[in-house]
């Protein structure tokens, strides 16, 4: 138990996506914020660790359907690319429409509205720019890395000197639209229509509720797999090969 608890939330999840699950349970951030030690994640939400534990063991014996940690860079990259940039490409403009009805039948009696729409409309402009620039920029030279060491060749020349640059404008991206969504689930009470909610009220709120379900995995994805496997291939391509001893 003792181990566990010293072990980072984020190196949790990492080992068995599955976890995140018992984090989400218990309102324990596992993506942006999740650098400390598990102990201190459950004393900052005053949650039995012991429960918290027996849980995430049960969990960390299964198998998940599929390991990150194996796939190719490459690989992660489509995975991210063609599952998360595409589903928020997608729902983005579904969630909107919904909003701008909510907040114009709504609005008067429920003025928090207003603010999770204007919210919402920022994360969707932050996040097209985001996802861009990782698509034209980050990602094709992580893909060059990859390449690089398996065919042996020099480290990429770049336009952002090393890979740690823009990587860590993606991170500090990253939080901030999570700090955005926390703002949005205190607004709309987790996600709880009121009780003069209609349907579309209903159905807005859950769909806000799955997009930051699917932040978290996607973030979760680059934040602790994807990036500190391409910095850790860049600083490996940036050692100088051993000279040969005549």
């Amino acid at each position: 138990m003792e181990h566990l608890l010293d072990t980072k939330v984020s190196k949790i999840v990492a080992q068995n996506y599955k976890t995140a699950q018992v984090f989400s349970q218990y309102g324990i951030d596992f993506c942006c914020n999740g650098g400390i030690p598990l102990r201190d994640a459950c004393d900052s939400k005053n949650v039995d660790k012991q429960t918290v534990v027996n849980q995430i063991e049960v969990l960390l014996t299964s198998r998940p359907k599929v390991d990150y940690n194996s796939l190719s860079l490459t690989s992660l990259i489509g995975l991210i690319q063609d599952t998360h940039h595409e589903y928020v490409r997608s729902i983005t403009p579904i969630i909107q429409q919904y909003l701008e009805k909510l907040s114009r039948v709504h609005g008067g009696n429920h003025p928090e509205l207003h603010t999770i729409r204007a919210e919402f409309d920022a994360s969707a402009t932050e996040l097209a720019a985001h996802m861009m620039k990782e698509e034209l920029v980050l990602f094709p030279y992580i893909t060059r890395l990859e390449q690089a060491a398996k065919n042996g060749t020099d480290l990429p020349e770049s336009q952002f000197g090393s890979v740690e640059n823009p990587i860590a404008t993606m991170e500090a991206e990253h939080q901030q639209e999570g700090d955005r969504f926390r703002r949005i689930a205190e607004l709309s009470s987790d996600y709880t229509a009121p009780k003069d909610g209609c349907q579309t009220y209903k159905v807005a709120f859950a769909n806000l509720r799955d997009f930051e379900i699917d932040l978290h995995k996607h973030v979760h994805l680059e934040n602790n797999i994807l990036f500190p496997r391409a910095i850790a291939l860049y600083q490996q391509l940036q050692e100088p090969a051993p000279q040969c001893q005549v």
